[in-house]
């Protein structure tokens, strides 16, 4: 009995350290809501359990990046050769069309690119491996999940190779996403001269003067080579993507390499993503000229949550809006924010012939029950959805008209519009939109559309739990 009164004074402290918190937080959310309705739920919860609710909006909601912005600010040397060697390829007619993505992006539409559609894994990992190997200066790579697979391995003897021939190599990978990669693996690495870092590696979860950062997430997949060519799309490094995973079987996926002065903008992404990581600046020596290899125009656009505004989710919504005749849109995660399910809707409604395809297989069971219900909403409303049954879905493509195509790592989610770092590769030449829609010609074929016997005959109880997933939306 009287250990319990000694330890009062003591849980005492502790509640009035947990409410002093919560009273933080609750100012900072009121200051910084970018919602009436989380941040409501954000402030009932911190005045009623402040014990659990206060790490978890350190977690989830202070979302404060400073230390990227200022690298962003920070223009280096390699940032500034970046954007003086652009000029001269500027595609001034792309850039004003599409006005709302180059005040987004970091640099315009870039003219005399070659682009080389790579579908599905072997595809994709043979041209990077290749790519890599044939380097004479420098290579670049960064990846959301690295797995210490038969695939990551060769991946690491490819850039062990590189490095020992004298080229400038560096590795950037996600704390989360790689986090079953082993010391051995990263010190072989290193001690071959790769230059290897975490994204948070300066950034840890726990520091005294700044969030948690196990929310923000660098979701980018970005190979870069000689600052020529680069490899942008939805591909991780692993066994299942290149289809040899049992579980999933087939894993349709999409990645592009560019060739060409677009390859600057990656470069200049990754420099920056280098620079929050490890806090020094790339010295790369940069190609000062570029070989006519193809006519496409392409803009490479970093999204993330050091934007002032949610750059990802106004550009995509912009696109959506500007729609006449066609939206194909391609997600393994489908969990919009309301801005983008009225962009949808408003389309529909002008007669714009809107689909969606989504896997039929999950990963990620609470993701896929939030898509079902934000599907079933939108086929109710006679938005086509279709199921991918051929494997697992994990492409990420957005069709407009014969104008506009977007391929990268954006999923249709909230994670990616407004949390984690994102990349994408915006087309609008003719030929990358033409391959585009042959593409996913195909990947309708092999899926079904949801009809109204399917959405009559769901069952009640799966509608309870998809709905229930449904209200963790924010936060997916």
């Amino acid at each position: 009995m009287e250990s319990s009164f000694s330890l009062l004074p003591l849980i005492a402290i502790f509640s009035v350290l947990f409410y002093a918190l919560a009273v933080i937080c609750a100012i900072r959310e009121i200051m910084y809501s970018r919602t009436s309705q989380g941040s409501i739920a954000w402030l009932l919860s911190l005045f009623f359990i402040p014990m659990p609710t206060v790490p978890l909006y350190f977690i989830f909601a202070w979302k404060r990046l400073d230390d990227y912005i200022e690298v962003r600010d920070d223009i280096s040397q390699i940032e500034a050769d970046v954007l003086n060697r652009h000029t001269p390829y500027v595609d001034d007619t792309a850039s004003n069309k599409w006005r709302v993505h180059t005040r987004v992006a970091s640099v315009p539409f870039l003219e005399n690119n070659q682009c080389d559609l790579l579908i599905d894994g072997p595809e994709m990992f043979a041209s990077i491996i290749e790519g890599i190997r044939t380097a004479e200066r420098h290579v670049l790579v960064q990846f959301f999940i690295i797995r210490e697979d038969s695939i990551g391995l060769e991946l690491a003897d490819a850039l062990i190779e590189r490095a020992k021939a004298g080229l400038r190599v560096c590795l950037l990978y996600d704390d989360i996403g790689s986090r079953s990669l082993s010391t051995q693996y990263l010190t072989r690495l290193q001690d071959a001269g790769v230059r290897v870092s975490a994204f948070n590696k300066r950034h840890r979860l726990m520091r005294m003067l700044g969030p948690m950062r196990l929310n923000y997430r660098n979701h980018r997949k970005v190979v870069v080579t000689d600052s020529k060519h680069c490899w942008i799309g939805g591909h991780n490094i692993g066994e299942e993507y290149l289809g040899l995973s049992k579980e999933f079987g087939h894993w349709r996926d999409t990645h592009v390499k560019v060739t060409g002065p677009a390859a600057l903008a990656a470069t200049l992404s990754f420099s920056e993503d280098w620079q929050f990581a490890t806090g020094k600046t790339l010295q790369l020596e940069l190609p000062s000229t570029f070989s006519q290899t193809g006519g496409e125009s392409v803009m490479v656009m970093p999204t993330g949550p050091a934007d002032i505004q949610e750059d990802c989710a106004i550009t995509f919504v912009e696109s959506i809006s500007r729609a006449k005749d066609r939206i194909w849109i391609v997600s393994p995660y489908f969990v919009p924010g309301i801005e983008v399910l009225t962009a949808l809707y408003a389309a529909a409604l002008r007669g714009v012939d809107v689909r969606i395809l989504l896997p039929e297989k999950a990963d990620h069971w609470l993701v896929w029950l939030a898509s079902y219900a934000h599907a079933d909403n939108l086929a109710s409303h006679g938005i086509k959805v279709y199921r991918y049954l051929e494997g697992f879905l994990h492409e990420k493509v957005i069709l407009i008209d014969e104008e506009l195509a977007g391929i990268g790592t954006v999923n249709f989610d909230n994670r990616s519009f407004n949390i984690n770092f994102e990349i994408t590769l915006w087309f609008t030449g003719q030929n990358m939109i033409r391959k585009t829609e042959e593409m996913l010609q195909q990947d309708f074929k092999g899926a079904r559309q949801t009809d109204r016997l399917e959405l009559n005959n769901r069952r009640y109880a799966f509608r309870v739990l998809a709905q229930a997933a449904r209200l963790f939306s924010p936060i997916l």
